[in-house]
């Protein structure tokens, strides 16, 4: 059985996201948008969405985007410092992550939750951003690797207004084993990461 549908802190998850569901939908009106056809195809098994970052509220909208999945999100360890905050991010199954001193524990705890078929969702520039997308950290690609699991590309424009919709775009899976015919070197995992910040600025003309 799918490790999704047994872990007891899922009751949490579901909760919120449930009950944010309708307003969300109604204030936001989300419009999702594809690279092709192919990129449409639902999310089977565990996968990395590696998305842009240039708000708080990004975990949200990637709810949107893959609404028919639960997600763990990758973020700061600062965020499970308080009590109440760390029972929280704990209970929406968050992954931290020490961006100051980085170590072996969070690449083995996400890929641990690939294998065991979750989606895990990361923003790789490592920080929020505007304007170009900026390089992409190799971390996300030793993942992909050492899992096994695509790597689903996703771009959100946020709402700048109120009355904006927010666009999300998405894009077709990479397979790093496939594309590197085996475990890639430094060099190759380089390579993947900028043709990864490459598509998100394709998907970003995209998200119009």
């Amino acid at each position: 059985m799918s490790h999704n549908l047994i872990m007891p802190q899922c009751w949490f998850f579901d909760f919120v996201k449930i009950t944010a569901a309708i307003p969300g939908l109604i204030w936001l009106r989300p419009k999702l948008q594809y690279e092709s056809s192919h990129a449409r195809n639902r999310i089977r098994g565990g996968a990395l969405i590696a998305s842009n970052h240039s708000s708080h509220m990004d975990p949200v909208y990637l709810q949107f985007a893959v609404g028919y999945r639960r997600q763990r999100f990758v973020c700061m360890k600062e965020f499970f410092e308080g009590p109440v905050s760390r029972w929280f991010f704990t209970h929406f199954l968050c992954i931290p992550v020490d961006r100051e001193n980085a170590s072996m524990k969070t690449v083995h705890e996400v890929v641990d939750a690939l294998r065991e078929g979750w989606i895990v969702s990361i923003f790789p520039e490592g920080h929020i951003t505007q304007g170009e997308t900026e390089m992409f950290k190799t971390g996300i690609i030793l993942m992909a690797s050492q899992s096994e699991c695509p790597i689903i590309p996703v771009y959100i424009r946020r709402p700048e207004r109120w009355w904006n919709r927010l666009r999300v775009c998405i894009g077709e899976p990479i397979d790093v084993i496939r594309t590197c015919v085996g475990k890639p070197n430094l060099r190759q995992m380089r390579e993947i990461s900028e043709m990864l910040r490459e598509k998100e600025e394709r998907l970003k003309m995209l998200c119009k």
